[in-house]
Protein backbone atom coordinates (compact mmCIF):
# COMPACT_ATOMS: atom_id res chain seq x y z
CA UNK A 1 0.00 0.00 0.00
CA UNK A 2 2.66 2.51 0.61
CA UNK A 3 3.86 2.47 -2.87
CA UNK A 4 0.73 3.66 -3.81
CA UNK A 5 0.44 7.00 -2.10
CA UNK A 6 2.79 8.74 -4.10
CA UNK A 7 1.11 8.43 -7.19
CA UNK A 8 -2.07 9.13 -5.59
CA UNK A 9 -0.79 12.29 -3.89
CA UNK A 10 0.95 13.37 -7.54
CA UNK A 11 -2.59 13.01 -9.49
CA UNK A 12 -4.64 14.94 -6.97
CA UNK A 13 -1.94 17.64 -7.26
CA UNK A 14 -2.06 17.11 -10.82
CA UNK A 15 -6.05 17.71 -10.33
CA UNK A 16 -5.94 20.71 -8.17
CA UNK A 17 -3.61 22.43 -10.37
CA UNK A 18 -5.75 21.63 -13.12
CA UNK A 19 -8.89 23.31 -11.81
CA UNK A 20 -6.85 26.19 -10.34
CA UNK A 21 -6.33 26.86 -13.83
CA UNK A 22 -8.42 29.41 -15.81
CA UNK A 23 -10.84 28.12 -18.22
CA UNK A 24 -10.45 29.24 -21.50
CA UNK A 25 -13.66 30.24 -23.59
CA UNK A 26 -13.99 28.60 -27.07
CA UNK A 27 -14.20 31.18 -29.78
CA UNK A 28 -17.75 31.87 -30.64
CA UNK A 29 -18.82 30.65 -34.36
CA UNK A 30 -18.80 33.38 -36.76
CA UNK A 31 -19.64 31.72 -40.00
CA UNK A 32 -23.37 31.14 -40.73
CA UNK A 33 -22.40 28.40 -42.71
CA UNK A 34 -20.57 26.42 -40.71
CA UNK A 35 -23.20 26.22 -37.98
CA UNK A 36 -25.99 23.88 -37.32
CA UNK A 37 -29.68 26.05 -37.36
CA UNK A 38 -29.89 25.39 -33.72
CA UNK A 39 -26.26 26.48 -33.21
CA UNK A 40 -27.25 29.70 -34.78
CA UNK A 41 -30.16 30.06 -32.99
CA UNK A 42 -28.27 29.92 -29.63
CA UNK A 43 -25.66 32.56 -30.68
CA UNK A 44 -28.37 34.99 -31.52
CA UNK A 45 -30.14 34.18 -28.18
CA UNK A 46 -26.61 34.68 -27.10
CA UNK A 47 -26.51 37.90 -28.52
CA UNK A 48 -25.09 38.34 -31.51
CA UNK A 49 -27.06 41.06 -33.03
CA UNK A 50 -25.24 42.06 -36.03
CA UNK A 51 -25.43 40.08 -39.29
CA UNK A 52 -22.68 40.81 -42.42
CA UNK A 53 -23.38 40.10 -45.74
CA UNK A 54 -19.87 39.96 -47.56
CA UNK A 55 -19.87 40.95 -51.53
CA UNK A 56 -17.46 39.50 -54.05
CA UNK A 57 -17.83 39.02 -57.30
CA UNK A 58 -16.78 36.23 -59.77
CA UNK A 59 -14.65 38.66 -62.52
CA UNK A 60 -11.10 38.42 -63.82
CA UNK A 61 -7.54 39.80 -62.33
CA UNK A 62 -5.30 39.46 -65.30
CA UNK A 63 -2.95 36.01 -65.64
CA UNK A 64 -1.40 36.32 -62.08
CA UNK A 65 -4.63 36.36 -59.70
CA UNK A 66 -7.51 34.17 -59.64
CA UNK A 67 -11.19 34.88 -60.33
CA UNK A 68 -12.34 33.92 -57.32
CA UNK A 69 -10.68 37.33 -55.08
CA UNK A 70 -13.29 39.43 -54.30
CA UNK A 71 -15.18 36.14 -52.88
CA UNK A 72 -12.39 35.09 -51.18
CA UNK A 73 -11.12 38.26 -49.98
CA UNK A 74 -14.63 39.13 -48.72
CA UNK A 75 -14.92 35.91 -46.52
CA UNK A 76 -11.65 36.14 -45.41
CA UNK A 77 -11.91 39.74 -43.94
CA UNK A 78 -15.66 39.47 -43.16
CA UNK A 79 -14.40 36.60 -41.00
CA UNK A 80 -11.72 38.99 -39.16
CA UNK A 81 -14.43 41.75 -38.51
CA UNK A 82 -16.39 39.51 -36.85
CA UNK A 83 -14.18 38.47 -34.76
CA UNK A 84 -13.31 41.18 -33.75
CA UNK A 85 -16.72 42.90 -32.76
CA UNK A 86 -17.69 39.22 -30.90
CA UNK A 87 -21.65 39.91 -31.58
CA UNK A 88 -21.65 39.38 -35.39
CA UNK A 89 -22.21 36.07 -37.37
CA UNK A 90 -20.98 36.04 -40.88
CA UNK A 91 -23.72 35.26 -43.93
CA UNK A 92 -22.37 33.48 -47.29
CA UNK A 93 -20.67 35.28 -49.73
CA UNK A 94 -22.22 36.73 -52.78
CA UNK A 95 -20.53 36.01 -55.73
CA UNK A 96 -22.77 37.13 -58.24
CA UNK A 97 -22.18 40.07 -59.11
CA UNK A 98 -23.06 43.12 -61.88
CA UNK A 99 -20.02 43.37 -64.11
CA UNK A 100 -21.49 45.11 -67.11
CA UNK A 101 -23.22 44.51 -70.43
CA UNK A 102 -23.15 40.08 -71.42
CA UNK A 103 -23.86 40.94 -74.97
CA UNK A 104 -22.11 42.64 -76.09
CA UNK A 105 -19.26 42.14 -73.56
CA UNK A 106 -17.81 45.52 -71.38
CA UNK A 107 -15.13 45.92 -69.11
CA UNK A 108 -14.45 42.60 -67.60
CA UNK A 109 -16.82 40.63 -69.43
CA UNK A 110 -14.17 40.69 -72.13
CA UNK A 111 -12.20 38.63 -70.46
CA UNK A 112 -12.80 34.65 -69.62
CA UNK A 113 -14.33 33.91 -66.48
CA UNK A 114 -16.27 36.78 -65.47
CA UNK A 115 -19.85 36.48 -64.50
CA UNK A 116 -22.10 39.15 -64.59
CA UNK A 117 -26.34 39.49 -63.70
CA UNK A 118 -28.26 42.36 -63.93
CA UNK A 119 -28.06 45.14 -61.03
CA UNK A 120 -32.01 44.80 -60.30
CA UNK A 121 -31.33 41.14 -59.60
CA UNK A 122 -28.20 41.57 -57.65
CA UNK A 123 -30.08 44.64 -55.49
CA UNK A 124 -33.64 41.92 -54.82
CA UNK A 125 -31.08 39.18 -54.09
CA UNK A 126 -29.46 41.50 -51.43
CA UNK A 127 -32.69 42.40 -50.17
CA UNK A 128 -34.06 38.74 -49.99
CA UNK A 129 -30.66 37.69 -47.68
CA UNK A 130 -31.14 40.59 -45.21
CA UNK A 131 -34.84 40.13 -44.81
CA UNK A 132 -34.06 36.50 -44.12
CA UNK A 133 -31.44 37.33 -41.38
CA UNK A 134 -33.93 39.93 -39.67
CA UNK A 135 -36.57 37.22 -39.82
CA UNK A 136 -34.05 35.27 -37.76
CA UNK A 137 -33.87 37.78 -35.18
CA UNK A 138 -30.19 39.88 -35.88
CA UNK A 139 -30.97 43.42 -35.69
CA UNK A 140 -28.26 45.40 -37.11
CA UNK A 141 -27.41 44.11 -41.61
CA UNK A 142 -23.99 45.07 -42.88
CA UNK A 143 -23.31 44.79 -46.49
CA UNK A 144 -19.30 44.70 -47.28
CA UNK A 145 -18.81 44.93 -50.83
CA UNK A 146 -14.86 44.12 -52.23
CA UNK A 147 -15.73 45.29 -55.56
CA UNK A 148 -16.05 49.15 -56.15
CA UNK A 149 -18.85 48.32 -58.99
CA UNK A 150 -21.59 47.52 -56.93
CA UNK A 151 -21.07 50.27 -54.21
CA UNK A 152 -24.61 52.69 -55.16
CA UNK A 153 -26.69 49.08 -55.47
CA UNK A 154 -25.65 48.58 -51.28
CA UNK A 155 -26.63 52.60 -50.52
CA UNK A 156 -29.97 51.64 -52.60
CA UNK A 157 -30.73 48.16 -51.03
CA UNK A 158 -29.75 49.40 -47.32
CA UNK A 159 -32.31 52.93 -47.62
CA UNK A 160 -35.15 50.55 -49.60
CA UNK A 161 -34.55 48.16 -46.53
CA UNK A 162 -34.59 50.95 -43.90
CA UNK A 163 -37.87 52.31 -45.36
CA UNK A 164 -39.78 49.27 -44.57
CA UNK A 165 -38.39 48.55 -41.05
CA UNK A 166 -38.29 52.08 -39.85
CA UNK A 167 -42.31 50.88 -38.91
CA UNK A 168 -41.46 48.59 -36.58
CA UNK A 169 -38.06 49.25 -35.55
CA UNK A 170 -36.93 45.66 -34.89
CA UNK A 171 -33.44 46.03 -37.66
CA UNK A 172 -31.59 48.60 -39.70
CA UNK A 173 -29.06 47.48 -42.94
CA UNK A 174 -25.97 49.13 -43.16
CA UNK A 175 -23.79 49.58 -46.30
CA UNK A 176 -20.41 49.84 -45.16
CA UNK A 177 -18.82 51.92 -48.12
CA UNK A 178 -15.81 52.82 -45.67
CA UNK A 179 -14.87 48.95 -45.84
CA UNK A 180 -13.71 49.57 -49.79
CA UNK A 181 -12.81 53.88 -49.20
CA UNK A 182 -9.95 52.64 -47.22
CA UNK A 183 -8.34 50.86 -49.91
CA UNK A 184 -8.61 53.99 -52.50
CA UNK A 185 -7.23 56.16 -50.00
CA UNK A 186 -5.25 55.15 -46.97
CA UNK A 187 -4.06 52.04 -47.93
CA UNK A 188 -2.81 53.76 -51.14
CA UNK A 189 -1.33 56.47 -49.30
CA UNK A 190 0.54 53.74 -46.96
CA UNK A 191 1.75 52.50 -49.83
CA UNK A 192 3.63 55.53 -51.54
CA UNK A 193 5.16 56.23 -48.61
CA UNK A 194 6.63 53.38 -48.77
CA UNK A 195 8.37 54.34 -52.09
CA UNK A 196 5.65 53.23 -54.41
CA UNK A 197 4.34 54.93 -57.09
CA UNK A 198 0.36 54.90 -58.00
CA UNK A 199 1.24 53.67 -61.87
CA UNK A 200 2.76 50.53 -60.01
CA UNK A 201 0.12 50.29 -57.06
CA UNK A 202 -2.59 50.47 -60.22
CA UNK A 203 -6.56 50.62 -60.07
CA UNK A 204 -7.21 46.70 -61.16
CA UNK A 205 -4.37 43.57 -60.25
CA UNK A 206 -1.58 46.07 -60.00
CA UNK A 207 0.62 46.28 -56.34
CA UNK A 208 -2.13 47.02 -53.98
CA UNK A 209 -5.15 44.30 -55.21
CA UNK A 210 -2.04 41.60 -55.24
CA UNK A 211 -0.66 42.64 -51.89
CA UNK A 212 -4.00 41.83 -50.44
CA UNK A 213 -4.94 38.80 -51.81
CA UNK A 214 -1.60 37.60 -50.50
CA UNK A 215 -2.37 38.57 -47.30
CA UNK A 216 -5.69 36.88 -46.86
CA UNK A 217 -4.99 33.97 -49.31
CA UNK A 218 -1.76 33.53 -51.43
CA UNK A 219 -3.09 30.44 -53.37
CA UNK A 220 -5.14 32.89 -55.60
CA UNK A 221 -1.56 34.61 -56.40
CA UNK A 222 0.23 32.75 -59.11
CA UNK A 223 3.19 33.60 -56.85
CA UNK A 224 5.82 32.01 -59.63
CA UNK A 225 4.83 33.86 -62.51
CA UNK A 226 4.11 37.08 -60.97
CA UNK A 227 7.57 36.71 -59.98
CA UNK A 228 9.34 35.36 -63.33
CA UNK A 229 6.75 36.93 -65.63
CA UNK A 230 6.52 40.54 -67.30
CA UNK A 231 3.80 43.19 -66.34
CA UNK A 232 0.66 42.86 -67.66
CA UNK A 233 -1.09 45.33 -69.84
CA UNK A 234 -4.51 46.79 -70.26
CA UNK A 235 -5.12 44.83 -72.72
CA UNK A 236 -4.72 41.69 -70.50
CA UNK A 237 -6.90 43.41 -68.15
CA UNK A 238 -4.52 44.87 -65.57
CA UNK A 239 -4.04 48.41 -64.86
CA UNK A 240 -0.80 48.46 -62.47
CA UNK A 241 2.07 46.57 -61.35
CA UNK A 242 2.05 43.57 -59.28
CA UNK A 243 5.73 41.79 -59.24
CA UNK A 244 6.70 43.18 -56.24
CA UNK A 245 3.80 42.87 -54.21
CA UNK A 246 4.04 41.02 -50.72
CA UNK A 247 1.99 40.02 -47.79
CA UNK A 248 3.65 42.31 -45.58
CA UNK A 249 2.63 45.23 -47.78
CA UNK A 250 -1.23 43.62 -47.87
CA UNK A 251 -1.16 43.40 -44.20
CA UNK A 252 -1.17 47.16 -43.70
CA UNK A 253 -4.20 47.31 -45.80
CA UNK A 254 -5.91 44.31 -44.04
CA UNK A 255 -5.41 45.96 -40.76
CA UNK A 256 -6.86 49.48 -42.04
CA UNK A 257 -9.87 47.54 -43.43
CA UNK A 258 -10.64 45.28 -40.71
CA UNK A 259 -9.95 48.42 -37.58
CA UNK A 260 -12.34 50.76 -39.77
CA UNK A 261 -14.71 48.23 -40.47
CA UNK A 262 -15.13 47.64 -36.84
CA UNK A 263 -15.48 51.03 -35.61
CA UNK A 264 -17.79 51.94 -37.95
CA UNK A 265 -20.22 48.70 -37.49
CA UNK A 266 -19.69 49.55 -33.76
CA UNK A 267 -20.74 53.18 -34.15
CA UNK A 268 -23.89 52.19 -36.45
CA UNK A 269 -24.59 49.61 -33.58
CA UNK A 270 -24.90 52.03 -31.02
CA UNK A 271 -25.61 55.51 -32.76
CA UNK A 272 -26.87 54.62 -36.14
CA UNK A 273 -25.76 55.38 -39.88
CA UNK A 274 -22.65 56.77 -40.24
CA UNK A 275 -21.80 59.22 -43.62
CA UNK A 276 -21.76 57.17 -46.97
CA UNK A 277 -19.26 57.73 -49.31
CA UNK A 278 -17.05 56.41 -51.87
CA UNK A 279 -15.03 55.64 -54.71
CA UNK A 280 -15.51 53.53 -56.99
CA UNK A 281 -13.71 51.14 -59.35
CA UNK A 282 -11.86 47.83 -59.11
Amino acid sequence: MRDLKFPVALVVCLLVGALARPVIAAEAPVMLEEMTSTELRARIDAGATTAIIPIGGTEQSGPYIALGKHNVRATVLARMIAQKLGNAVVAPVVAYVPEGSITPPAGHMKFAGTLSIPESTFEDLLVGAAQSLRQHGFRNVVFIGDHGGYQKSETRVADRLNKVWARDGKARALALLTYYDVTQEPFIADLEKRGYSKAEIGLHAGLADAALMLATDKSLVRTEALAHGPSPTPAQGVRGDARRATAELGKLGVQRIVDTSVAAISDFAAHGAPPTTSKASK
